[in-house]
């Protein structure tokens, strides 16, 4: 019988989802199953950095980055050019460009860059700057209260004329994000969306209909994917959850675990979320302290199921974040070091270094009778691959398992005599190698008794 491996569960007191761990499960339909778990894009070290990333964008063609307090271009050979100090104690900054310059956000503090120069906004009414986007010849910010323009002749002027709120509800404004040539204000509890109506001061008015009642935990807890607003945050008194919000309303699409993950993290303000698409896959990553979740709403789609997994180096922070797609890569910063490195599908170790995956299967069952398991084969791709252990073990409740017991991948994946089991079996999976796996297959004899251990 063939047993599914995209998804696995495990057990406490409720039955719960364990999510592939660096194994990214891919929809498939290759004769074999209808899709597949293939280890995570592989870290590979680009150049080493002046201080810790801070977040980057892709502007005409060229790679620009924030490392420490320093705006760097870093050219496709890997060379890094200052072009000033921007300040900041080590948060996250805010890009955003119009046609002749690049803007970024630091330490409350607002700068542009003209392509020859670096220049801080000195304007008084400016106030404390936490987000900017571009729309419409105007850069827009937030200082938490108040939504800012800057005039359209001068962008380093600030007219407090042209002052806009996100009044609907009496909850701080946390970030600000431009889709479909709108604003949308994402406040704590509520997400207000704004169009450009013209008019000699604030030129934006709130679009009265498109309001929605839940909003963002934290400034960097959103952004844009498929085709909406993807946020971790809740509306009053609800618990935090992973939400995919437009046109008024908002779709659940994080599940009970990955809720739990969540609401589990020490220092929410921390929490980062970004897309990358690439090839068939939308994915969503939300950075947590010390693993990175990622869930690919194409994937979901096909297999009707939620996809989701987890990524970390090594059981420890995943060190890719802040992806930039430039000179034909995926460009990020590894958020533990100075170092700035590149995705390469075609290995699974982060920077040289071999890294663990993990996944486990469904129950097995048997209709509350004992089964003895003769075998069980893991079908799968060596990709050339002869060095390497795979190891296994199982559990009988979900929460205590048995010995590993290895096997080398340069021999077939199967497993004799797996022993007996009293009605239902868990069995993990763990391993360092390149390599992927489409499906499970297990030899099983049906006892007609429940068997007691």
């Amino acid at each position: 019988m063939q047993i599914p491996i995209v998804q696995g569960i495990y057990a406490d007191i409720d039955y719960k989802s364990f999510y592939p761990r660096n194994m990214m499960p891919v929809p498939k339909q290759s004769g074999v199953s209808a899709g597949y778990l293939r280890p995570a894009d592989g870290l590979v070290q680009f150049v080493n950095g002046y201080d810790t990333d801070r977040g980057g964008i892709e502007w005409n063609n060229v790679l620009y980055r924030v490392m420490g307090t320093e705006l760097v271009k870093i050219s496709a050979s890997g060379n890094i050019t200052k072009l000033g100090n921007i300040g900041g104690n080590g948060e996250r900054v805010k890009f955003a460009y119009s046609f002749d310059r690049l803007a970024i956000v630091s330490g409350g503090n607002l700068y542009y860059y003209d392509n020859s120069s670096l220049i801080k906004v000195t304007d008084s009414d400016l106030g404390y700057a936490i987000d900017v986007v571009w729309i419409d010849g105007y850069f827009m910010l937030t200082d938490g209260t108040y939504l800012i323009v800057t005039d359209l002749t001068d962008p380093t002027n600030i007219n407090p004329l042209k002052y806009g709120s996100s009044e609907a509800d009496p909850d701080p404004i946390n970030s600000i994000l431009k889709l479909n040539n709108e604003i949308y204000a994402l406040n704590r509890y509520t997400i207000e969306i704004f169009d450009n109506v013209g008019g000699s001061n604030f030129p934006f008015a709130r679009v009265e209909s498109a309001q929605i009642e839940r909003g963002v935990v934290s400034t960097n807890a959103c952004c844009k994917y498929a085709n909406g607003i993807a946020f971790v945050g809740s509306g009053k008194n609800e618990s935090l959850a992973v939400w995919l919000g437009g046109n008024a309303s908002t779709v659940k699409i994080s599940t009970k675990e990955i809720d739990r993950l969540i609401q589990e993290e020490n220092s929410l303000t921390d929490i980062v979320l970004e897309t990358r698409v690439d090839k068939t896959h939308k994915l969503l990553y939300i950075h947590l302290s010390n693993k990175t979740l990622v869930y690919d709403v194409s994937s979901s789609e096909v297999l009707q199921i939620p996809v989701w997994f987890i990524l970390d180096t090594n059981g420890s922070t995943y060190k890719a974040r802040n992806f930039i797609y430039c000179y034909n890569k995926w460009i990020f910063g590894d958020p533990t070091s100075n170092k700035i490195g590149y995705l390469d599908e075609s290995i699974n170790t982060h920077f040289g270094i071999t890294n663990e995956w993990e996944f486990q299967t469904g129950i097995i069952y048997n209709e509350s009778r004992g089964a003895i398991l003769h075998q069980i084969e893991l079908i799968g791709l060596r990709n050339g691959l002869t060095d390497g252990t795979i190891y296994t073990n199982y559990s009988l409740d979900g929460l205590n398992y048995t010995q590993e017991i290895g096997i080398p991948i340069n021999k077939r994946m199967v497993w004799f005599q797996q022993g007996m089991m009293q009605d239902q079996r868990i069995q993990r999976f763990k391993g360092n190698t390149n390599i992927s796996f489409a499906r499970l297959e297990v030899q099983i004899e049906g006892l007609n008794v429940w068997i007691n251990y």
